[in-house]
């Protein structure tokens, strides 16, 4: 006689864990696990250096410190266990008078994860956090500029727009040479 004995059950995944990908190694157990914070006006230089190669790239605008340290809470950064910066998003809030329809609005920039944490779902854990931020917020309307795909911001609903439907002082800031898509998301 043989005697089947119950699989243990899986142990729940983290609501924004991000799925793996069947080739990615499998963190151990005991593996220190990154934190999601708001950043603060003494990681400036952090910041900044983290856009670098985004900046040189032409993916990103270039910021001054001073920006960064001025507005350090828009930042929301992945901090690495050894306290670098992995990534940062920054999501600012304009208000209801910025727009045609006068609906609250707020806008993500500056989006850029680490080198050694792309492709980890370090991007997509970030730009969920944004969504979870401005929807705690009110703001009725998301909207970006990428030079990229735009293949992230697609896939969590965000989709092409037109400039004009943005906060007037954000949309008169783009540089029309850098041919960035505009892309909104509402609820």
């Amino acid at each position: 006689m043989t005697t089947a004995m119950p699989r243990p059950a899986a142990p729940p995944r983290a609501l924004d864990a991000p799925p793996r990908a069947l080739d990615a190694p499998v963190p151990a157990l005991d593996a220190p696990v990154p934190a999601l914070r708001t950043a603060r006006p003494d990681e400036a230089t952090a910041l900044a250096a983290l856009s670098r190669p985004f900046v040189r790239s032409g993916a990103l605008r270039e910021r001054p410190v001073s920006l960064y340290a001025a507005h350090a809470a828009d930042f929301l950064v992945l901090e690495a266990p050894d306290g670098t910066l992995d990534g940062c998003v920054g999501l600012r809030a304009y208000p209801a008078n910025a727009r045609e329809d006068g609906e609250l609005a707020g806008v993500v920039y500056n989006f850029c994860v680490a080198a050694n944490r792309q492709g980890s779902g370090a991007g997509a854990g970030l730009l969920r956090a944004v969504l979870v931020t401005a929807r705690a917020r009110s703001l009725g309307a998301l909207f970006t500029a990428t030079t990229g795909s735009a293949g992230l911001f697609l896939r969590h609903g965000f989709t092409p727009t037109t400039a004009h439907r943005a906060p007037r002082t954000w949309a008169q800031s783009l540089d029309p040479r850098r041919d960035a898509r505009v892309l909104i998301r509402t609820w």
